[in-house]
C-alpha cells in the first residue's frame, strides 16, 4: 500500500511568524525525488526546525503557500509522508504497538501489520525489544524506533530533524545507515543537520539558512569546496555569526536581498 507520490512540492513565498518576529521569510523552493537527500544547515534559530514541521503540514504558513503534486486530498498528502523529531515522542505502550499504530492510522489491512512490524523492527536493531515498553528504551533505541515508525508506512517523504542529535557513534552510525537505505528505496529525505561532518556523508544537496531565509543551495559537493554565500562560508569554517548582523558587508546583502536587516 505505497502511497502516490507528492513530489515535487513547492513553497511559494512563504512566511510565518511567532512570538511577533518573523521567523521564516519569503521562502520560495521546490523539492524533486532527485537529488534523494537534501541536508538543511544553518546555525540555531535559522529556521530550520519550523520549516521542515511547516513543509509536514504541521501548521500553515502566516503568507505564502505549499503546493504539492498529484491527489492533494489531506489523507493521501498525510500518508504520503512521515517526520521523526529530535525528541521522539513514544505512546505508552509496547514497541511493536508503537510500530502497529501508523499502518492502522494509514489503513493498512490488519492481517498486515504484525509481519510488517516485525520485519521493520529487525531493520532498525530492534527486533528483541518487540514486547518492552517503549518508554524503557534507551534514547538511541527511541530514536530507531521512531525512524522504525515512520518507516513502516512506505512514505515518499521523509522529514527528519536533526535525527542524530544526542547519540553515540555506534547508533549514529546505524541511523545514518536506515537513512541511506530508505534513499536508495526510493524515499525521498529532507533532513536537517548540525553535524557538518555527518552533512558531508550523507547529503546530495545542501541548503543553507540564516535567519529566516535560504541563503545558498547547491550540490553538496559544490557547496563545501566553493559556497557562494559568505555566510555559508564562515558557517563552514566555524566562525560565529552574530556578530554579522551589522558588519560591513553586510549593507549590500540587505540591498541585494530587498534591504533586509538579515
Amino acid at each position: 500500500m505505497t502511497a502516490a507520490s507528492p513530489l515535487p512540492f513547492h513553497l511559494k513565498g512563504v512566511g510565518l511568524s511567532r512570538g511577533g518576529k518573523q521567523v521564516l521569510k519569503n521562502i520560495t523552493a521546490s523539492f524533486a525525488a532527485t537529488p534523494p537527500k537534501t541536508v538543511i544547515i544553518g546555525p540555531n534559530g535559522a529556521g530550520k526546525s519550523l520549516l521542515l514541521q511547516l513543509c509536514h503540514g504541521l501548521f500553515p504558513a502566516d503568507s505564502g503557500f505549499v503546493e504539492w503534486s498529484g491527489d492533494h486530498d489531506p489523507g493521501a498528502l498525510s500518508r504520503a509522508q512521515a517526520m521523526v523529531f529530535q525528541r521522539p515522542v513514544l505512546f505508552r505502550r509496547s514497541v511493536i504497538a508503537n510500530v502497529i499504530l501508523p499502518m492502522k492510522i494509514a489503513g493498512f489491512a490488519k492481517p498486515e501489520w504484525r509481519d510488517r512490524a516485525n520485519r521493520v523492527l529487525k531493520r532498525t536493531g530492534l527486533g528483541r525489544h518487540a514486547t518492552t515498553p517503549a518508554r524503557s528504551l534507551s534514547f538511541g533505541e527511541q530514536q530507531r524506533l521512531a525512524l522504525a515508525r515512520a518507516l513502516v508506512v512506505e512514505p515518499r517523504i521523509l522529514f527528519l530533524d536533526e535525527p542524530t542529535a544526542s547519540l553515540d557513534p555506534a547508533a549514529a552510525h546505524l541511523v545514518e545507515s536506515l537513512i541511506e537505505e530508505a534513499a536508495a528505496g526510493g524515499v525521498k529525505i529532507i533532513m536537517t543537520s548540525h553535524d557538518l561532518n555527518q552533512t558531508r556523508r550523507l547529503a546530495d544537496e545542501v541548503i543553507f539558512m540564516h535567519r529566516g531565509r535560504i541563503k545558498e543551495r547547491a550540490q553538496a559537493d559544490r557547496f563545501f569546496a566553493n559556497p557562494e554565500n559568505d555566510l555559508a562560508q564562515a558557517f563552514i569554517n566555524g566562525d560565529l555569526l552574530w556578530w554579522r548582523r551589522r558588519s560591513i558587508f553586510d549593507a549590500g546583502c540587505r540591498a541585494a536581498e530587498g534591504k533586509d536587516d538579515d
